[in-house]
Formats: C-alpha cells, structure tokens, sequence
C-alpha cells in the first residue's frame, strides 16, 4: 500500500539531452565552416595567390587611409571629457539647464562626479542656445507655477535656481506669450 512509483521526466525535459544537442549543434556548425575552407583551398593555387596579392593591395590602402585620419583629426579626448560632453548635451536639450547650472550638476558629489577638468571642457565645447533654454524654463514656471514675470526672472538668476545669466534671464521673461 505504500509504495507510489516516482514519476520520471520526458527525456526531452534532462539537462544532459539539452548538452548533447548543443554539441551536436556547434559542431555541425563548425564541420560546415571547415568545409567551405577546404572548398576554397583545394582550388588552383594560382587563384589562391590572387586573392591573397588582392588582400595585401586593400590591407595597405587600407593603413595608408588610417595613417591619414591620424594625422588630420584633432587630438583626440580621454573617454571621462567625452562623456563629461555628452552628459552636458544631456541635461542641456532634455532639461533646458544653464551652464552654471549643467557644471554644477557634472561636478556635484551627488550628481555625475566627473572632475572639473572635465566639466569645463563640456561646458566649454558645449555650442546651445541658452537663451532658448532660458525661455523654456520660464515657460514651465509661468504655466505650472502660475509665476509673475519678476519671480520667473528672480528664479532663472538665482544661485538657488537655474542660474541663467541676467542677459538670458532677460530674454526669457521679455519674450514670454
């Protein structure tokens, strides 16, 4: 009365099929590849010799083009001021931010921590319009915050703010609809 039979598995559903199948798998993988090379060798040799002296003529234009972009690219930036770049690219056409504001963030503790090298390297070959960027900022307060022209220009100055300059503060709030 006690003894109940144990249930065994489908042997589809065993980890060692699933091995076997995949050695299986990679090796007619491989055994194909092997083939197409011993297609390609056992023609003449002279064919062989053909392709290689091709191959060389393109490896050597090819270098001779590499040597050439060296030469005419400018020196090129470590990945920490590429990616200091792109981040200030980030903040500035996704969240409209200042570039004091933008530096800050980059060098900030708590924020993306690069150096401050590297950050005035961003910040310096940076090309935006912050005075757009300003108008935008005074836009969002002035529609969700209800804000008059003089806190909205108050805000796009302050330290505590979006520290825009007074010149991009200006146009924000003289340009307002």
């Amino acid at each position: 009365m006690g003894l109940e039979k144990k249930k065994k598995k489908p042997f589809y559903k065993k980890w060692w099929v699933w091995l076997i199948a995949i050695i299986l798998i990679v090796a007619v993988a491989t055994s194909g590849e092997n083939e197409d090379d011993k297609a390609t060798n056992s023609t003449d040799g002279k064919e062989t010799s053909a392709v290689n002296d091709t191959k060389n003529v393109n490896d050597t234009k090819n270098n001779e083009q590499t040597k050439e972009e060296t030469t005419t690219k400018e020196p090129s930036v470590s990945r920490e001021f590429s990616s200091a770049l792109k981040k200030a690219k980030t903040y500035a056409k996704t969240m409209s931010m200042s570039k004091s504001a933008i530096y800050d963030q980059l060098v900030s503790e708590y924020g993306e921590q690069f150096p401050a090298d590297a950050a005035q390297y961003a910040i310096d070959n940076l090309e935006f319009d912050w005075k757009t960027n300003a108008l935008k900022k005074a836009k969002t307060y002035a529609d969700s915050m209800d804000m008059s022209k003089n806190a909205i220009y108050d805000q796009l100055v302050s330290e505590h703010g979006e520290k825009f300059t007074p010149e991009e503060a200006q146009y924000a709030v003289d340009n307002l609809e």
